[in-house]
């Protein structure tokens, strides 16, 4: 996520909606566009984010190295993530980063406590809730529009090292603008990486449709139902199994300013087709 250095030892309203369709915080997100691409497909997982909490057999709201928490120091985040920072209702997943020093089990302290969710393992010897081997991804997500916020949709290999990895919608940059990135490794051993980005938009102003077509010979990534970045170089296409992940990191590529105490990154609903 990010820049793919995951822990490695241990570590994208169809369209814009029509002028003021996007601008309101109580926004209704597009109806899902479905796969791009020739099919058939069929769904092998959803969530709407219906009820009052979060569906903890589908997720599970840390990465792999969980023991009471956990963060992404391969970057230097600034976050632990912790359960409380997650929470489902009024049919929309929320990621909430806040400003406050906690300890993580690691024995450091760190300023900001996040949210995250994942389909991979509770524990570093569990089973994965879901992985997949390509396949059309695609979620309403609303990012925030804070500096020093890394919202991202991501995948991640079920083997817990990357490279591979494919970011189907992160913030690198601005709010105001989507990166779409994959990262494999050379012949060197080297990581490698090709990105896309596409922007400005006012993406914080509300819900928008992120997605990737994750094929054998081609990745497709679409913003609002519209193709934005096309990868079809075999040696970066990667062929194993990947997790699902939705993180709201902090600190990474830059610090939040000195004013900013809190985002929140939500998810109205998330798909996964296969053929």
């Amino acid at each position: 996520m990010g820049s793919s250095r995951v822990v490695r030892a241990a570590a994208s309203l169809f369209l814009l909606l029509a002028a003021a369709g996007c601008a309101h915080d109580g926004d209704t997100a597009a109806p899902s566009p479905g796969p791009r691409g020739p099919g058939p497909w069929h769904r092998v997982f959803a969530d709407d984010f219906s009820g009052d909490r979060l569906n903890t057999a589908k997720w599970t709201t840390c990465y792999d190295w969980n023991r009471g928490g956990c963060t992404n120091r391969g970057n230097d985040e600034l976050e632990w993530y912790r359960p409380g920072q997650v929470s489902v209702g009024g049919g929309r997943l929320t990621l909430t980063a806040q400003r406050r020093t906690t300890r993580g089990t690691d024995g450091r302290d760190y300023p900001w406590s996040s949210g995250m969710v994942s389909t991979g393992r509770s524990s570093w010897n569990a089973r994965p809730r879901a992985v997949f081997t390509y396949g059309y991804f695609e979620a309403s997500v609303r990012i925030p529009g804070r500096r020093g916020m890394l919202p991202a949709f991501w995948l991640m290999p079920a083997s817990r090292f990357t490279p591979p990895e494919i970011d189907i919608a992160e913030v690198l940059q601005t709010p105001r603008r989507i990166d779409m990135t994959v990262h494999w490794r050379g012949p060197d051993g080297g990581e490698r990486a090709t990105a896309g980005s596409f922007g400005p938009v006012d993406f914080p102003a509300g819900h928008h449709v992120f997605a990737l077509n994750w094929e054998r010979d081609a990745l497709s990534w679409y913003i609002d139902g519209e193709l934005r970045f096309r990868v079809t170089d075999p040696a970066k296409i990667p062929h194993v199994p990947m997790e699902l992940l939705f993180t709201l990191a902090v600190g990474f590529p830059e610090l939040p300013p000195p004013d900013v105490h809190l985002a929140h990154m939500s998810v109205d609903w998330v798909r996964v087709w296969q053929h």
